[in-house]
C-alpha cells in the first residue's frame, strides 16, 4: 500500500474550511454531508475501494494490532477522498471504550471478546468514593492512548488530522466510577462528594487534554459523531437524562463552561432523553454542535429548538441508507445541518454524493438568499 501522503486530495484543506464555516456560523455553508462506505476491494468499481480488515477491539495486548489497523484504515480513507468527493476529513484513529478515564482512577475494566470494554465501578459506596485520588496521566493506561497516537503519528507525518479518544465528561467519568444507584442517591443527599468527584474527574481530563493538544495538535475529528473541529473540545454528556434541570445547573454546566472557556468552544453528543434539559444546553457558552441520538419526533422537536443557535448533527435512530434521513425534510432551512448516509458499493456512494450535493445547493440557496 502507498504512503498516505500520496493519497490526500487537494480538497481536503476545503473540506476542513467548510466543517468550520458551518461549525462558527462563519461562512456561506449551512450544509454538510458524510456518506459511510464499507466497500468491498473487489467491487469491480476500479482502483479507490479499501478496507482496513477486521478492527481489533481496544484490548491492551493488542497495541500493535491497533496500530496498524488504525493506519491502514487511514489510508483507506485518505484514499476514498481522491473519489468521494463528500466533507468527510481522513484521520488517525487511536480508538477506545468508554473506560479510559474511569480505569486511570482505579476501576477494572470488562473486556467481552465480542464488544467494546467497559468499566466495573470502583466504589460500590457512596462513602469509600470520598479517598478518590488524582492519578497522573503516565501512570495510568492513559499512557497506551498517547503510545498508540504517537507511533500513529510518527507512521503518517505530521500532516494526518487525530481523532480523539472518547472523552466522556466529568460527572459521566466520575458516574462510571460509584456504583450508579449510590452516585444519583449522593447528588440529592450528599452534594458535596459528587461536586469533590466531578473536580477530580475534571482535573485528570484537562491534564490529558492539555497534552494531548501540546502532542497533536488543536484541529482534530471528534471522537462521535466524526465532524472535524480546530480548537474547542468535544466530549459525551449521556447521563443527563436521568436528573433534573437544576441538577444539570449544578453538576454540568459549570464544567460544560469551564471546557468550553479553556479550549475555545466545545461540542457535545448526547444519547440521552435530554428534552427537559434543552434549555441549560442553550446556557452551555460557546457550543459549537450538537449531536442528540433519539426518536424522529425527538429529533424533530430539537432541530426547531435549535436551528438558531448551534450547529447540528442529528441521529434519529433509523439505519443509515441510500436516502436522505426522515428529519430533514422539517429540518428549518436556517438550520446548519450535518447529514448523513450510507453506501453499499462505491458506485453507489458516487451516486449519493450527487444527490447531497443538490440537497446542500438547495438549502444554501433557500438560506442565503
Amino acid at each position: 500500500m502507498k504512503g498516505a501522503g500520496a493519497y490526500m486530495h487537494k480538497n481536503i484543506d476545503d473540506r476542513k474550511c467548510k466543517w468550520i464555516d458551518l461549525i462558527n456560523g462563519s461562512g456561506n455553508v449551512n450544509t454538510i454531508y458524510i456518506i459511510n462506505f464499507d466497500g468491498d476491494p473487489d467491487d469491480g468499481e476500479g482502483s479507490g475501494a479499501c478496507s482496513p480488515g477486521p478492527r481489533p477491539l481496544p484490548w491492551p495486548e493488542l497495541i500493535n494490532e491497533r496500530i496498524d489497523w488504525a493506519f491502514n484504515n487511514y489510508l483507506c480513507e485518505a484514499a476514498r477522498a481522491e473519489w468521494l468527493f463528500d466533507d468527510y476529513v481522513p484521520a488517525l484513529q487511536p480508538y477506545t471504550g468508554t473506560e479510559i478515564f474511569a480505569e486511570a482512577f482505579g476501576c477494572k475494566v470488562q473486556y467481552p471478546d465480542n464488544n467494546m470494554p467497559f468499566a466495573i465501578p470502583l466504589y460500590q459506596n457512596a462513602n469509600d468514593a470520598a479517598s478518590m485520588k488524582i492519578p497522573r496521566v503516565h501512570d495510568t493506561p492513559l499512557d497506551d492512548i498517547f503510545e498508540i497516537a504517537a507511533r500513529l503519528r510518527q507512521k503518517a507525518g505530521r500532516g494526518a488530522v487525530m481523532r480523539l479518544p472518547d472523552i466522556q465528561s466529568p460527572l459521566d467519568i466520575a458516574a462510571l466510577i460509584l456504583n450508579k444507584e449510590e452516585f444519583y442517591v449522593a447528588m440529592k443527599e450528599d452534594p458535596q462528594l459528587i461536586h469533590d468527584m466531578i473536580g477530580k474527574t475534571k482535573a485528570l481530563l484537562i491534564d490529558f487534554i492539555d497534552e494531548w493538544f501540546a502532542e497533536f495538535g488543536r484541529d482534530y475529528i471528534a471522537h462521535f459523531p466524526t465532524y472535524y473541529m480546530e480548537g474547542g473540545i468535544t466530549l459525551s454528556e449521556d447521563e443527563i437524562g436521568a436528573f433534573s434541570p437544576a441538577m444539570f445547573d449544578e453538576f454540568v454546566l459549570g464544567a460544560l463552561n469551564e471546557f468550553s472557556g479553556r479550549y475555545g468552544g466545545i461540542g457535545v453528543h448526547s444519547c440521552a432523553d435530554s428534552e427537559h434539559q434543552w434549555a441549560n444546553f442553550q446556557r452551555v457558552r460557546g457550543l459549537k454542535l450538537l449531536n442528540l441520538i433519539n426518536e424522529p419526533e425527538f429529533i424533530k422537536r430539537s432541530n426547531n429548538m435549535y436551528s438558531d443557535t448551534v450547529a447540528l448533527w442529528p441521529i434519529d435512530g433509523s439505519p443509515e441508507s441510500a436516502e436522505a434521513p426522515g428529519w430533514l425534510e422539517s429540518c428549518p432551512d436556517r438550520a446548519r445541518v450535518v447529514i448523513s448516509f450510507r453506501a453499499s458499493s462505491r458506485r453507489e456512494a458516487v451516486d449519493i454524493a450527487s444527490r447531497a450535493e443538490e440537497i446542500c445547493a438547495r438549502r444554501m440557496a433557500v438560506h442565503f438568499k
